[in-house]
């Protein structure tokens, strides 16, 4: 039989090869701000709009100063780590069966996560980097969703279906995910809204050890650029979250559900916990509701491990 195929539509196939791109940037985007904050630099836009480079900004300030803007990159960088390994596990696991719940998971996260970008008219920086960044991706990431998308859209349908449960443990597992993303969602919209107005609380300006008015002395540019760190911070937080509510709702459990779930969690709380330790920022309200929801995580993590261990036939037949 002759092969009628377009040139596009084997390129576009059925949009997973989209979708997966998109994970793949986020993963090196969130990567490379990691690696940036560690390499003690900023970024040459950001050292343009402030109008000096780290050193001189640790003399304009202090050590402390530079130390809270990397933990805020690296937080920001976690998160897009985590939701980059989300959508490559959508592309390869449930996408390829053409799960409805997938696609609806990956619309509700990718309108949030783009959407952040907009958090910088908050405080009116705009950073050049990210900005060509979402140009490039979201016709990647909108055409991966059209090509992708099932026969029925209908998100009742999808919300109300739910797989079939296998024991205590993987109901409470799950139970557990779903209450933790829902904190993520909330913790997430609290930083977008503080970054893009009052940017700080009160504990970050005791870390510091400056006021506002002495960091807007240092530069005008300073408290917008922490701004746009802080609100992406939290845009990404919500995306996570989404990710992650539809997954603990309507994901099969299985080995590799458990292990993204392993994988974002890692990358997330590793990044937003982990960097207060590296700078010091040990505050410990501030960092209490971090804790909470890392202690949520792994025990619903741990949950929906031992759920899976017990229905899974294979652990079954070796009399687990």
């Amino acid at each position: 039989m002759r092969d009628e195929r377009g040139l596009l539509d084997v390129v576009l196939g059925d949009g997973r090869f989209l979708i997966a791109l998109t994970g793949i940037s986020l993963l090196l985007s969130g990567g490379f701000a990691v690696l940036q904050s560690v390499s003690g630099q900023l970024l040459p836009q950001d050292s343009h709009a402030i109008g000096m480079d780290s050193f001189a900004l640790m003399q304009a300030g202090n050590r402390r100063l530079l130390g809270f803007m990397f933990h805020d990159r690296v937080a920001y960088g976690g998160s897009l780590l985590a939701i980059g390994a989300g959508y490559l596990w959508l592309a390869a696991f449930p996408m390829q069966v053409r799960s409805a719940w997938a696609w609806w998971a990956l619309v509700s996260s990718g309108v949030i996560g783009f959407l952040a970008f907009l958090t910088y008219l908050g405080r009116g920086y705009l950073d050049t980097w990210h900005g060509v960044a979402t140009l490039f991706l979201l016709p990647v990431f909108a055409a991966g969703l059209w090509r992708s998308r099932p026969a029925n859209l209908s998100l009742r349908s999808v919300w109300m279906n739910k797989p079939e449960e296998c024991g205590p443990f993987a109901r409470w597992g799950r139970f557990l995910l779903g209450a933790c993303a829902a904190g993520i969602i909330m913790a997430g919209t609290t930083i977008a809204i503080f970054g893009m107005t009052r940017v700080f609380v009160p504990s970050d300006l005791r870390f510091i050890g400056l006021d506002v008015p002495t960091l807007d002395h240092i530069s005008p540019s300073l408290i917008p650029l922490i701004s746009h760190d802080r609100a992406g911070f939290g845009g990404g937080l919500c995306s996570i979250g989404c990710l992650l509510l539809f997954m603990a709702r309507c994901a099969e459990l299985n080995q590799n559900l458990v292990e993204i779930v392993a994988v974002m969690g890692c990358a997330g709380f590793g990044g937003a916990i982990g960097v207060h330790f590296a700078v010091g920022y040990l505050d410990f309200f501030h960092l209490l509701p971090a804790f909470a929801g890392f202690t949520i995580f792994i025990v619903a993590e741990g949950l929906l491990w031992a759920g899976w261990r017990k229905c899974s036939p294979a652990t079954q037949s070796q009399g687990w």
